[in-house]
């Protein structure tokens, strides 16, 4: 895939993916936990968190929705931008901060965070890719390694609010 077919995705799901955010922030992580994404390659019974992170540059915060699974008690997350050429900013962010945090449905935490390699990097795709197997397709559209982020919770916070994104993604 090109960056080309990466903004045709984003395109016909950027709505969905604020509707998404916004459901998610404004029950309080109720709804938008689970969610059915069949029609995009995915699972009937999909997970989702969000990560909540500052930006590089900006200096402003975004909340970000997206597909998680859980290995070994600790939280992945692929930072595929859909198979794109290039890395997705959250994924850029993340990299340049010590902590991250995250809310899985009702629940929120800070987080150190570590992307694994070797073996365990295999391992860990392998399981993402069962989990949600369009990220298979994503990895044949684009020569870069598509990295994944482990997230290991340190602290429970307040779960995220609308109010405390200072800055919102544009899809």
């Amino acid at each position: 895939m090109s960056d080309d077919t990466s903004a045709a995705i984003r395109d016909t799901r950027k709505d969905w993916i604020t509707e998404h955010r916004d459901m998610y922030l404004e029950s309080g992580g109720a709804q938008g936990h689970i969610m059915d994404i069949t029609p995009v390659g995915g699972r009937s019974f999909a997970t989702h968190c969000l990560v909540k992170y500052t930006g590089r540059k900006s200096g402003k915060v975004f909340i970000t929705p997206l597909c998680y699974a859980d290995i070994g008690g600790e939280v992945v997350i692929c930072a595929s931008k859909g198979g794109a050429d290039h890395h997705p900013a959250w994924y850029l962010n993340v990299r340049e901060a010590e902590t991250v945090e995250f809310q899985v449905a009702t629940q929120a935490f800070r987080a150190t965070w570590r992307e694994p390699e070797g073996a365990e990097r295999e391992k860990v795709w392998d399981f993402m890719t069962f989990c949600h197997p369009f990220y298979g397709n994503y990895q044949k559209a684009t020569t870069r390694v598509i990295p994944l982020v482990m997230l290991k919770a340190i602290e429970p916070i307040a779960v995220f609010k609308a109010a405390d994104a200072t800055g919102q993604r544009q899809y």
